[in-house]
């Protein structure tokens, strides 16, 4: 199907891109992975699209004063392969490695994946392990928001008409801390049938800090907050981390779909949860 006609804008400057957005019915473009196809299929039909190609200081991935800012238009490649990232935040570098094909992870962003907030993308288990915030701005405003008050519903953001996703800011790394990301991956999309993000740290020879994020498992990511309080204070044995993976997705409405049912996905967020704990605690070490 060909899509509705539409205008097209592409800006050099973030403010102008942020004037455009004022307007009616525009849409930022970002790397179009999803936005695209639901333009062919007429399930969106905005009359202006904002193509933020053209910005670098969208695509920026710095450190300042202890945490790493990720421009909104940072490629998964870009991350996948930040020297920075992979020396102050491998667990978003790491994510970032699992998304798709070569052809997504060169065209798809992190601020356009995390905008869309599909139930099955991989950065929302890695950004709730992180505790990320979200910037956003307008043509008058800016604003901070915890991952999870921006994290609506299924295809749902806070996001305000006119706001646009402009970076997101996770902590750089403690020496000690050890992080990974395990998913199923769904063999047709490569996204996450259920993805777990762990990090953890040790004190003497003690889990002191414990943050699992999922993905996957129910319509929007959360963190596991149950697990991680059956992790901490442990030694982080085989059994402490089974029987804290068993919680994680007690109370959680699970998906149920075509490719797996809410109990088989249960089953596999708990298996992949251990996994996740597991790695991460080995490289804690």
């Amino acid at each position: 199907m060909i899509p509705l006609e539409f205008d097209y804008s592409a800006p050099a400057t973030l403010q102008e891109a942020l004037e455009l957005l004022a307007e009616e019915e525009a849409k930022p473009l970002a790397g179009g992975c999803s936005l695209i196809p639901l333009l062919k299929l007429r399930l969106a039909a905005p009359g202006r699209l904002v193509d933020l190609s053209r910005i670098p200081e969208l695509r920026s991935i710095a450190a300042n004063s202890g945490s790493i800012h990720a421009g909104a238009m940072a490629t998964h490649y870009d991350l996948e392969s930040s020297s920075l990232l992979r020396a102050a935040c491998p667990l978003l570098a790491e994510t970032a490695s699992h998304i798709g094909d070569v052809q997504v992870r060169n065209m798809g962003t992190l601020g356009g994946s995390v905008a869309h907030n599909d139930p099955a993308a991989d950065y929302p288990a890695a950004l709730f392990a992180l505790e990320a915030q979200v910037r956003l701005r307008s043509k008058d405003s800016e604003r901070m928001l915890p991952l999870s008050e921006f994290l609506v519903d299924a295809l749902i953001t806070a996001a305000e008409p006119g706001e646009l996703v402009t970076e997101i800011i996770v902590p750089a790394e403690q020496p000690g801390t050890g992080a990974s990301y395990q998913k199923m991956r769904n063999p047709a999309s490569g996204f996450a049938l259920v993805g777990v993000a762990a990090r953890m740290r040790k004190t003497d020879g003690i889990i002191s800090m414990a943050r699992v994020g999922v993905t996957g498992l129910a319509a929007i990511g959360f963190r596991a907050v149950a697990v991680e309080q059956l992790l901490e204070g442990t030694a982080g044995s085989a059994a402490d981390i089974k029987k804290a993976a068993a919680v994680i997705a007690d109370g959680v409405e699970a998906n149920s779909d075509i490719h797996a049912s809410a109990n088989y996905r249960k089953h596999v967020a708990a298996v992949y949860a251990a996994r996740a704990i597991t790695a991460a605690l080995e490289r804690s070490s």
